[in-house]
């Protein structure tokens, strides 16, 4: 079976262009000891101190050590500073990151909240265990995912928050606090999609799974039939562990679902994560090619998606689960960036929704590369919810330019779209570039009062900040 670099290898060899390359990153020189930046380089905040805490005492020395306003970020992917407060201090949580404890039999870890998904699934990998629900990369950290109540393409799982048993918090006076459904669970559901709102997460406890060879299945739905080929195909089925399906420019009405099903198949890739030391020039080349090149859209929709779809895949869940975002990083982010947004909408407005999202897609400002579908049931955990009813999000992966009329441009289409979110009682997701209006906001998560009043009780000087709360809290 070919790997996936031969297939990408084959795209660009078939486009004509395997010579191309892309351009060089620019070399910056300004001081930006002081600046917090996140992954797609809009946006940097300064602050006025760094702390790099390796203990939870570090952590309560630091807050309880500092006057003003303090921030928490772990891998910063966040893409509107959510991790950042201009002129506070900013803990940077990515040495907070050791185990705590490993318990195989109970399938249950405790970790430090720094520790990256990647670094937790190479110690339990021998154990033949695997992180029960987390993003589709492995580079973020534990007590990041948390914080924003992350999710990945699980069936049946919802965010990550229903696979945290436990949280260590430091809170705004210095208290260490342990959380959970039945500790302190207020607190617990604060912090869980909480943004750093109310504490630092310096310890998370979670449920594990067995880890097990998954076999890929591709199939091509129809637009009006693809909610009920989820739910008779992929719902229902006990083996069914990932899914999503893909809508591509430029019409985006044509879902690929992709499925990841338990399969007792011998594996055709047989490292049980993925290695560590690749390099990702070839899949970067791809990429570009597709967003920079005449042709590109061409290239992507009728030579690199069929080939990376291609042919029959069983690997480990953990392999899967592995991925690494150096795959999609560009070589530059300087006149140009890529970015996300994400939008929940419930089942029963998934056709209008789809119809209404796709003309809206093919904007001058963003050239949007794929809408990657789906699913979450209820979420009973998060104060702030982004699944209060059973949804379906849509995540928006796009390139767009770092100019200020550029971004200007996406402010403006980003707040269409939320709007079109919110006709279909949807709602949008809080991480990424902070376009929303007040009242987008206030409509998106009404919930809000109630996370203003908790502040109000544990943190009434608003110590704990960012970007994000700054803006709509």
């Amino acid at each position: 079976m070919p790997t996936r670099r031969t297939v990408l290898q084959q795209a660009l060899l078939t486009a004509g262009l395997a010579a191309a390359q892309p351009l060089r990153a620019l070399a910056l020189t300004a001081d930006t000891s002081l600046t917090i930046a996140n992954v797609t380089r809009l946006y940097d905040v300064r602050v006025a101190r760094i702390a790099t805490p390796q203990s939870t005492a570090d952590v309560t020395q630091a807050v309880s050590g500092w006057p003003g306003k303090v921030s928490v970020g772990g891998g910063r992917y966040s893409m509107g500073g959510q991790v950042a407060i201009d002129g506070g201090l900013h803990l940077d949580m990515r040495g907070l990151n050791r185990l705590v404890w490993l318990d195989p039999a109970a399938k249950r870890a405790r970790v430090q909240a720094g520790m990256r998904w990647r670094d937790l699934q190479d110690l339990i990998d021998p154990h033949n265990l695997a992180v029960k629900t987390m993003q589709s990369y492995a580079n973020f950290t534990v007590g990041g995912a948390v914080s924003v109540n992350a999710h990945g393409r699980y069936v049946g799982h919802g965010p990550v928050g229903g696979s945290v048993r436990a949280l260590q918090l430091v809170m705004a006076d210095g208290r260490v606090v342990e959380a959970s459904r039945q500790q302190n669970p207020e607190l617990f559901r604060a912090a869980v999609g909480g943004y750093g709102a109310l504490a630092a997460i310096t310890e998370v406890e979670l449920d594990l799974v067995d880890n097990t060879r998954i076999e890929r299945e591709v199939h091509a739905v129809p637009l009006t039939g693809y909610v009920d080929f989820f739910n008779r195909q992929v719902r229902g089925d006990a083996r069914a562990v990932m899914h999503n399906a893909d809508l591509m420019p430029p019409l985006f009405d044509a879902p690929v679902a992709i499925t990841w099903r338990r399969s007792d198949k011998a594996a055709t890739e047989p490292e049980r994560l993925q290695p560590r030391d690749r390099s990702y020039a070839l899949e970067r080349g791809v990429i570009w090619a597709m967003t920079e090149l005449p042709g590109g859209g061409t290239l992507r929709r009728a030579v690199v998606q069929p080939l990376r779809l291609g042919g029959e895949r069983v690997v480990w869940r953990n392999r899967e689960a592995s991925l690494d975002v150096a795959e999609l990083e560009p070589s530059s982010r300087v006149r140009s960036t890529y970015v996300l947004q994400e939008y929940f909408i419930p089942p029963r407005h998934f056709l209008a929704y789809t119809r209404a999202l796709a003309p809206l897609l093919n904007t001058p400002c963003a050239d949007v590369l794929n809408v990657s579908i789906r699913h979450s049931p209820p979420d009973a955990d998060a104060l702030l919810p982004w699944a209060r009813e059973e949804v379906f999000s849509f995540v928006v992966y796009y390139k767009q330019g770092t100019s200020e009329p550029t971004c200007r441009a996406v402010g403006d289409w980003t707040r269409s779209l939320i709007d079109l979110a919110l006709r279909h009682e949807g709602r949008y997701y809080l991480p990424y570039q902070l376009h929303a209006t007040r009242a987008q906001f206030d409509q998106a998560y009404p919930e809000a009062a109630a996370l203003r009043e908790l502040k109000r009780r544990h943190d009434p000087a608003g110590r704990f900040s960012n970007a994000l709360w700054a803006r709509y809290l």
